[in-house]
């Protein structure tokens, strides 16, 4: 299916689905400041090829949703998450399995604990307790903190922006492989060239957080799973294992190897946990 735009309460998101809309349905959620291009056509229709319904869709501020004046953002958090329920609702979906990676991860927990008749179930991957917990967990790496605190790009060059976030997607890919700099250049440019504003994207990193849910991660009652990389730089693997013990019905699955995110090398590994985790016989 090609892409859609839709629009709930004044607000235009664009979403695109793969599949069959009668087969079980599974919500992809990116990190801040990521467009639904990093979900990637080919993992999504290795889900939908296995008999799933895949939805992903731009958050606002990047692709080709709504867009604001970069560096002031007219929404908060808390609205993102809402945006995810929005996009159920503009494909009369009353609920599906939640799977989102980063900031999509916190996203996905909190749409489970403010609206819990929407998820069937959750996947969480490369991503932290959405709400304080009792652990304490170790920072990022000393590298990836180097990294954020010097790196720059211009987002008003997009050749300095590509430069950027490809450098970016380095770090985050962790130091165990090899790091494919061509396919991450190459997507980085088509996520620039699409977006209305590629500059509106860091107002992600100041957006207030707005209305977010205080709820403990016991109250999730759906069944999680949890996928981290063992080699995470932003989020350490014990993030991870924190999720799978708050969560009284979490597991964990780690990537011994894997970084920050949903890396191709791993999707032989990723997309049968989904498809198991999503299953008839195992979901809620």
């Amino acid at each position: 299916m090609a892409e859609c735009v839709i629009e709930a309460d004044g607000i235009e998101l664009c979403t695109e689905s793969f599949g069959d809309p009668s087969d079980p349905p599974i919500l992809l959620i990116m990190g801040t400041g990521a467009s639904m291009l990093w979900w990637e056509e080919g993992f999504c229709r290795m889900l939908a090829g296995s008999g799933r319904f895949v939805i992903r869709y731009d958050h606002r501020d990047t692709g080709r949703s709504v867009t604001y004046e970069p560096g002031r953002p007219g929404y908060t958090a808390s609205d993102l998450v809402g945006d995810a329920a929005r996009v159920l609702d503009a494909y009369e979906i009353p609920a599906a399995h939640v799977v989102g990676v980063s900031a999509g991860g916190a996203f996905a927990q909190l749409l489970a604990l403010d609206h819990a008749d929407r998820v069937l179930s959750l996947v969480l991957i490369s991503t932290s307790p959405a709400v304080p917990g009792d652990r304490e967990l170790p920072p990022p790496t000393e590298e990836f903190t180097r990294f954020v605190s010097s790196a720059h790009g211009d987002w008003s060059d997009a050749e300095s922006v590509i430069d950027y976030v490809a450098a970016y997607a380095r770090m985050l890919s962790g130091s165990r492989r090899p790091f494919d700099e061509a396919a991450a250049r190459s997507l980085v440019r088509r996520d620039v060239g699409r977006a209305h504003d590629f500059a509106a994207a860091p107002n992600h990193d100041v957006l207030p957080e707005g209305e977010l849910s205080q709820a403990p991660l016991s109250s999730i009652a759906v069944p999680t799973l949890v996928i981290h990389g063992a080699a995470d730089p932003m989020f350490p693997l014990a993030h991870g294992e924190a999720l799978a013990e708050q969560i009284p019905d979490g597991t964990l699955l780690v990537l011994r190897d894997a970084g920050h995110g949903v890396g191709r090398a791993d999707w032989a590994t990723i997309v049968p946990a989904i498809l198991e985790h999503t299953a008839a016989d195992h979901a809620v």
